[in-house]
């Protein structure tokens, strides 16, 4: 869903990086996955086609922090 954002801080051999990976578009979503020692965070289309993908090694992974969208059909949040 649009509006959907992962937050991604990792360990860069001393000072800390933070990436994030955003639904950019309408019926976009961001899908978290844990592979063999790597955290891969996609955006994904509604049909379910990759449109870009990070990765990061596990181990070097700080803090990994999912915002999802706000619900429009909840006004009194």
């Amino acid at each position: 869903m649009k509006g959907d954002r992962v937050e991604i801080v990792i360990d860069a051999g001393g000072t800390p990086r933070t990436y994030e990976v955003i639904a950019t578009k309408a019926g976009r979503r961001v899908d978290v996955a844990t592979r063999r020692g790597l955290i891969e965070v996609t955006e994904v289309t509604r049909t379910g086609t990759p449109v870009r993908t990070a990765r990061f090694m596990a181990s070097r992974i700080l803090a990994l922090v999912e915002y999802p969208a706000a619900d429009a059909e909840d006004p009194e949040e």
